[in-house]
């Protein structure tokens, strides 16, 4: 028995066996193929079990359902003459084969990703927000083995609870149909993979992630791990974030961007008319510093600590007014537990079909601005 056919037999012993969970074709042979991935999984239509093929093109999704014996007839055929990676999740294990230029084949057989199955309606699906993806393990989260580093649970905590909130945001906000996604400064790319492993591999979205990083090092790095992950619509740019420029943003990300950094790229979501902006503020210095030398009246910023926080709420509540005095809905929580992170604020801005009230909105801005003695705040100059 080669290692196809053993392949094919595991998945026919998870069908017997109910453990089968999906499957997954990655890794076109030929780069230019219209045809990116297919997906598996099991349907009940007319109370029959089926095997539903999703075929994830460029520009579209195509399905069609399958027996059993007719979902190997199939497989074959796409191993045979498009994808390099086939990935079988079970119960018990995950087993993926590989397929190299040379035509060698390979199996690795690890341990299973999922504990529960999928339904088998069309309408529902089971989320299963962080998988065990290759990125994890290049990006120092998980062992070899698929074990989470101790060292690492609470940013794995992290990106849980981002993706969450990620994937309930675009839920709710109008979106294209390809949707391009721009993570100003991505940093080591954490964020970034799980974001893009998760809208694309399980919520199937047609999507095109850019990190822009200004550490050339770091941005080496993750376009490595994304070759190496066969991410084809994820790539990282060294690019000082006010001096990037794109035809158009979609969704714009900025997460712990120091300072007006973060200004710079609300400002560039701002002049795309992103759909949605997405930002988790850092370093507050700009407005703290331009109120030096300034008495304040109100006795809480006498003492720095609490100057510190009162002035990070400043600048962050500007933010906020300014993106709704630019037609957008907004709101500021805690995305996550401080004794996971203290730079734990998110500021989120979707665009509002309501025209708003500017100047009552200007008039709040300057109100607070007079009441703090602060001179200017970055954005604003930005967009003047």
């Amino acid at each position: 028995m080669n290692e196809t056919q053993q392949f094919f037999q595991e998945i026919k012993q998870a069908r017997t066996a109910d453990t089968f969970v999906k499957l997954t074709l990655s890794k076109p042979i030929r780069k230019s193929a219209d045809l990116e991935n297919v997906y598996l999984r099991e349907v009940e239509i007319q109370k029959e079990k089926m095997i539903s093929f999703t075929y994830r093109f460029k520009t579209n999704d195509q399905v069609k359902n399958y027996s059993l014996d007719g979902a190997i007839d199939e497989l074959a055929i796409l191993l045979n003459s498009s994808f390099r990676i086939a990935t079988l999740f079970t119960l018990e294990k995950d087993v993926a084969i590989r397929i190299n230029k040379k035509g060698k084949t390979s199996i690795a057989t690890i341990p299973p990703t999922f504990s529960d199955k999928l339904p088998v309606h069309h309408d529902k699906h089971k989320v299963k927000r962080v998988s065990d993806s290759e990125f994890l393990f290049h990006l120092g989260i998980k062992d070899k083995q698929g074990k989470l580093i101790p060292k690492m649970a609470d940013k794995y905590k992290q990106i849980n609870k981002y993706l969450e909130i990620i994937d309930d945001l675009l839920k709710s906000t109008p979106l294209p149909k390809k949707v391009n996604i721009v993570d100003m400064g991505s940093g080591k790319g954490y964020l970034t993979f799980a974001l893009y492993d998760f809208l694309r591999n399980t919520r199937q979205l047609d999507i095109q992630v850019t990190g822009i990083e200004l550490r050339e090092d770091l941005v080496t790095y993750c376009n490595e791990v994304a070759k190496k992950c066969g991410y084809s619509s994820l790539s990282f740019i060294s690019e000082r974030i006010e001096n990037y420029n794109a035809d158009r943003i979609d969704v714009l990300i900025a997460l712990h961007a120091c300072d007006t950094a973060t200004d710079d790229a609300i400002y560039k979501g701002l002049r795309s008319k992103s759909s949605l902006i997405i930002c988790a503020p850092c370093c507050h210095k700009q407005v703290r510093q331009s109120v030096k030398g300034t008495t304040q009246e109100n006795p809480i910023l006498k003492y720095g600590i609490f100057q510190e926080r009162q002035f990070e709420m400043v600048t962050d509540t500007i933010r906020a007014l300014i993106l709704e005095k630019n037609q957008y809905n907004t709101k500021v929580f805690e995305f996550i537990s401080n004794e996971h992170t203290r730079k734990n604020v998110m500021l989120v801005a979707t665009k509002a079909s309501k025209s708003p009230n500017i100047e009552a909105i200007e008039a709040k801005i300057e109100g607070l601005k007079k009441e703090y003695g602060v001179a200017e705040h970055y954005l604003e100059t930005r967009i003047d």
